[in-house]
């Protein structure tokens, strides 16, 4: 397995830095990037692509095909517990019942 792989970016290769430069006089070229494989990188997209611009061109140019990939067809929802207020003497008081942990305003 190698450590490095080139960057997914669909214009990479248009960026015009040094170090994509590559060739001899004459026949010089822009290459796309190698992107090192870290253990920073491993887990998440961030492998494939040298940048977030990078990162961000690939999106917009591909969100149609990610989205189909795995469609959403009904919204997420998470439950919250709301809190009570107790009012006690010159500060109200509010009292938190998520994870049992109680919450005093002074």
């Amino acid at each position: 397995m190698s450590d490095y792989k080139w960057c997914h970016g669909p214009s990479c290769h248009k960026s015009h830095t040094q170090d994509r430069i590559r060739g001899s006089k004459g026949s010089k070229v822009l290459r796309t990037k190698k992107v090192k494989t870290t253990k920073w990188n491993v887990d998440n997209g961030y492998q494939y692509f040298c940048s977030t611009g990078c990162w961000s061109d690939f999106f917009i140019k591909h969100a149609q095909q990610c989205v189909a990939i795995a469609p959403r067809n009904s919204p997420l929802e998470t439950p919250i517990n709301d809190p009570k207020k107790d009012s006690e003497g010159y500060y109200n008081r509010w009292v938190i019942t998520e994870r049992g942990v109680d919450t005093q305003a002074e």
